[in-house]
């Protein structure tokens, strides 16, 4: 079988679609002849040119590569569009993952975005989505929960298949000696959460002797940073780090937290990441997120409730050995990519 993964940025570019998409390919590999085509520069087999919107690039032209299935991965739907038009081309199917509704943060590379230009983008992008999944022949999306909230994904549940984000268990380790520490990782973006996490920590570090380690970086590095200043938060920013860091790190500590509210954070891959590294994840009471980290950990409503859990999980070796168990195995028997790749390749052969 012969599949192309169709999405707009791939590794080096970071961001958890990028993630999933690569990891996708690389097992894959394992069955099928895989061809990747995104946008340059990347890792792809295909590197299209492109018109470089922000978060949306426009391709200016498009590899006639032949394939058994076409694998779309969406937002930033003209790649998608692309491989619809070359799968009805072809006569072969096109499977659409969509990973998260596309809903414009208040801030976007530090400039403040105006509600009707936000809201104009959201129609525009939605005129475009749904035709597209209407001529899909199957639609992905990542959890229940998030398909039924989503304006997008609700109409289009006759063809819909929950196949979740997956880790590689063999990557991701545990590390019995947990440190006094609490971990976020991702992208320094307001929308993220991350000056949630730091109000709360400023609570709890008046209650215990536990450090903030943000790894990674991003545009609003620099007013995280201040944020930790002036609440007089004891954290460390690691900035961008190799994959081995993000391991270590996320397996030393004590609990890792996915502070994010938006519907941009549809699932969250670092919660699987940290689950099999056996460590107490706690995440938003947000569709998708929620669903995940209330598997083998928490589910917050607000800054007080989230600094009431950190510090009751900290302080609790007993607690953080139970939840670290059930998150491992969880991990091992449904988010592992050997479990999850047979729902791919299952869906692969309906569709053909």
């Amino acid at each position: 079988m012969k599949v192309a993964i169709v999405t707009p940025y791939y590794p080096p570019h970071v961001g958890g679609v990028e993630i999933h998409a690569e990891n996708l390919a690389r097992n894959l590999r394992k069955f099928c002849e895989v061809k990747v085509i995104s946008s340059s520069p990347s890792n792809a087999d295909f590197q299209v040119r492109c018109v470089d919107i922000p978060y949306s690039p426009i391709p200016l032209s498009f590899p006639r590569v032949h394939a058994d299935i076409y694998h779309s991965h969406v937002p930033s739907p003209f790649f998608a569009v692309r491989a619809q038009e070359l799968a009805e081309s072809n006569s072969s199917p096109h499977i659409v993952t969509y990973h998260n509704d596309v809903v414009i943060p208040g801030r976007v590379d530090g400039f403040r975005i105006p509600g009707c230009v936000a809201s104009l983008v959201e129609s525009f992008n939605e005129k475009v989505v749904f035709p597209l999944l209407e001529r899909a022949d199957a639609v992905v999306a990542t959890t229940r929960s998030y398909a039924e909230t989503s304006p997008v994904l609700s109409k289009f549940q006759e063809k819909l298949e929950i196949i979740p984000n997956a880790v590689d268990v063999d990557i991701f380790k545990p590390c019995e000696r947990k440190c006094m520490e609490v971990v976020y990782v991702g992208r320094l973006v307001e929308y993220k959460g991350l000056g949630i996490l730091i109000d709360a920590m400023a609570e709890v570090q008046k209650r215990t002797d536990v450090k903030l380690v943000v790894v990674g970086d991003g545009e609003d590095r620099e007013m995280f940073e201040e944020m930790c200043r002036k609440r007089g938060v004891n954290a460390e920013f690691t900035g961008r780090v190799s994959r081995d860091e993000v391991v270590r790190r996320i397996s030393r500590a004590r609990v890792l937290v996915l502070p994010s509210f938006s519907r941009l954070e549809a699932f969250g891959i670092v919660l699987l990441e940290a689950m099999a590294c056996k460590t107490p994840v706690v995440g938003s009471n947000v569709p998708g997120v929620g669903e995940i980290a209330s598997k083998a950990g928490f589910v917050f409503e607000d800054r007080d409730e989230l600094a009431s859990i950190i510090t009751e999980v900290v302080e609790n070796d007993a607690l953080i050995r139970k939840l670290g168990r059930r998150g491992r195995e969880l991990v091992e028997s449904s988010y592992s990519w050997e479990k999850v790749l047979e729902k791919v390749v299952r869906l692969y052969e309906l569709c053909t």
